[in-house]
């Protein structure tokens, strides 16, 4: 990465020289006139200094600028008189406002990146609050749950030692999808980690998805409707899933009063618009700016019910940014709430995608 910058900022460097340069003739061969060409070259170095990276680029255009400036616009015209006053005077101006623009985007390049590891542990500490509010409710519940059964198996009816061991797995399937979430979301946010796609035909990612939806919400209907053609989307299937697996959990818990769960894929304009909507209670107006922030206050969550942060939902806008994309959330106008999201249904090859 670091090679690939300094190629980048030295091409950079010298499409900046050549256009002032280019720029300077037209101006002498059109206005027959030179006022402006130490500023344009003063500018050139300004840009430079500015838009690339430590300060070898911006010095080397300042002696580049002197040079062109003594060789052509500078009688005598064509030739190099390095010892004139004003080749020096030149030369200590550029390389002044290199090294002064140099020193202050450093240094604002530095306050940037203190600004974003501050950002950083602040959403850290976020999350780790949020965890820890999401955990302790199921993990109390599943030790109460498993003292009363062992204290008082004998003297518990056969119907409440059921509902006890059905409270213990719902809670236990809850911490499973919490975990899920949070390895995901260290996966897609490690620096060294790359998102692997490949083409994967959706009606089969759609088809494992639904098993896995109906393992554990089998009373819970998902009206699918996807096209009939053959489609073929590059994705990591395995995230993608799991997005499509948190967004109708989503509306399992938190859609109020929901009597139908629909799941659709559109195509438009060569992408695949994923849908997730239902007709429960819809979304809050004031929640719909911080849905994906993963910091959603714990008293009154996304779709109305049982909190969780917000964590899900932060998961799934971290793993469509990662495919380029980004996810959306809205009210239907016939009532209820719908979350969508657009991948690329064609690539030039199957690559390996940097995060």
């Amino acid at each position: 990465m670091a090679r690939k910058q300094r190629i980048l900022d030295g091409v950079f460097t010298c499409l900046i020289l050549l256009a002032v340069f280019c720029v300077n003739l037209l101006l002498q061969n059109l206005f027959h006139t030179q006022a402006m060409t130490p500023m344009l070259f003063v500018l050139g170095v300004f840009l430079v200094s500015w838009r690339t990276q430590g300060y070898f680029c911006g010095i080397a255009a300042s002696l580049a600028s002197v040079l062109a400036v003594n060789w052509a616009f500078t009688y005598p015209y064509w030739a190099f008189d390095l010892i004139s006053p004003e080749c020096i005077s030149s030369a200590v101006v550029m390389l002044i406002v290199a090294i002064m623009t140099g020193i202050l985007t450093t240094r604002l390049k530095h306050q940037e990146k203190l600004k974003a590891e501050a950002e950083k542990e602040r959403m850290r500490g976020n999350l780790l609050r949020a965890v820890s509010h999401d955990l302790r409710t199921p993990l109390t519940s599943i030790y109460g749950s498993c003292c009363a059964m062992l204290e008082h198996f004998d003297e518990i009816p056969r119907e409440k030692q059921h509902m006890l061991l059905e409270d213990i797995r719902s809670e236990s399937q809850w911490l499973n999808r919490m975990v899920e979430n949070l390895l995901s979301v260290t996966r897609v946010d490690a620096d060294a980690v790359r998102l692997a796609k490949r083409d994967t035909v959706l009606e089969e990612l759609i088809d494992a998805l639904l098993v896995k939806f109906h393992k554990h919400y089998p009373a819970q209907q998902v009206l699918v409707r996807i096209p009939e053609e053959f489609v073929s989307i590059p994705m990591d299937p395995v995230l993608i899933e799991q997005v499509l697996m948190n967004l109708l959990e989503n509306a399992v818990f938190h859609a109020k009063g929901m009597t139908h769960l629909w799941l659709d894929v559109e195509p438009a304009n060569n992408q695949a618009v994923f849908r997730v909507s239902d007709d429960g209670c819809g979304i809050p107006p004031e929640r719909l700016p911080h849905l994906f922030t993963g910091f959603l206050d714990s008293k009154a969550p996304a779709d109305s019910g049982r909190s969780n942060m917000g964590i899900g939902l932060s998961v799934c806008s971290t793993i469509i940014e990662a495919h380029g994309s980004t996810i959306h959330a809205g009210n239907r106008p016939e009532g209820g709430a719908e979350f969508w999201f657009a991948l690329e249904m064609e690539e030039a090859c199957d690559v390996e995608q940097q995060i």
